[in-house]
């Protein structure tokens, strides 16, 4: 854990000095409301036939993003939302059941109001996260068959955060959020967590029969976006969330990368990398990577 935290700082420091090479123009938008859109589709597939002696099953697969901003300035004040959307599924020839590569739906909202032209904000900061679709826990039975049992579904779980705190905003590719007093809510469907041998907080900190857990404590946001190349452009975003009330030596972490390379107009190369560690979750980081051939629509 101390590990990762030195090599996530480290990562921080590296994103604030090539964002602040990368984005020297400060770009001031005007006022009113300004709002940008995007979809994008990635897609992979890999067929063998029966004659192949090299090895390998078929698979495809693919994985969908939208992603909108809607943003509002007036003189000092600055209102930034962002909804994001991902689902992915990939299904192997040889496998039953089609399997989740990504689900999730993010929405976020930080409002802020500058301290004399400081780059400082005092600000205020919503984020509801959840996903799309059922999650499951895979198994063979007896006969060797391959079978499932839902875990996870739309709003089961589902995280609330919203709190006061301190913003800085070089531009709008550079932003660091503080927020010393977050509360968070995580909701689940109580049927996860009524079963005879349900343990208190073994469902996401659930306690047992219950469909909420309530947390109070701190966040750090930091977004940073830069030009790495012509057409090469890496976004992230870093979160850390501390609960003062349980386990305050613990800290949450979600870090989520997107590169994307341009091809075309149209086109890109992108990978999406994302390491969560939550031990209300599980005890452990959760990586996901996800790379290929995007189809960009703008609006």
């Amino acid at each position: 854990m101390v590990r990762f935290l030195i090599v996530a700082l480290s990562l921080i420091s590296t994103l604030i000095v090539q964002a602040q090479q990368e984005m020297q123009k400060d770009s001031v938008p005007p006022n009113g409301w300004d709002t940008e859109g995007n979809v994008q589709l990635l897609f992979n597939q890999s067929a063998f036939n029966a004659e192949w002696t090299g090895g390998g099953t078929s698979s495809i697969a693919g994985n969908l993003t939208a992603n909108y901003h809607i943003n509002y300035r007036k003189d000092r004040f600055t209102w930034r939302n962002t909804i994001l959307g991902n689902y992915g599924l990939t299904k192997v020839r040889t496998d039953k059941f089609p399997r989740k590569t990504s689900d999730r739906l993010d929405v976020n909202s930080i409002a802020g109001l500058e301290i004399k032209e400081s780059g400082f904000y005092y600000s205020f900061f919503l984020n509801f996260r959840t996903q799309f679709d059922k999650g499951y826990k895979f198994s063979e039975n007896a006969e060797g068959e391959t079978t499932r049992t839902e875990t996870t579904h739309f709003l089961s779980p589902a995280y609330l955060q919203a709190g006061p705190g301190m913003m800085y905003k070089k531009n709008e590719n550079f932003v660091i959020n503080l927020a010393p007093a977050t509360s968070r809510f995580i909701f689940v469907d109580d049927r996860f967590t009524s079963g005879p041998d349900y343990r208190d907080g073994q469902y996401f900190g659930v306690d047992k029969g219950e469909s909420m857990r309530f947390e109070f404590g701190s966040s750090l946001n930091i977004l940073a976006n830069f030009e790495l190349l012509e057409d090469v452009v890496m976004s992230n975003s870093i979160n850390f969330y501390k609960n003062y009330l349980d386990k305050p030596g613990n800290i949450d972490i979600d870090y989520l990368m997107d590169l994307e390379m341009g091809i075309n107009k149209y086109l890109s190369a992108n990978l999406l990398f994302q390491a969560i560690y939550d031990d209300n979750a599980v005890a452990a980081f959760q990586i996901r990577e996800v790379f290929g051939v995007g189809i960009n629509y703008g609006f």
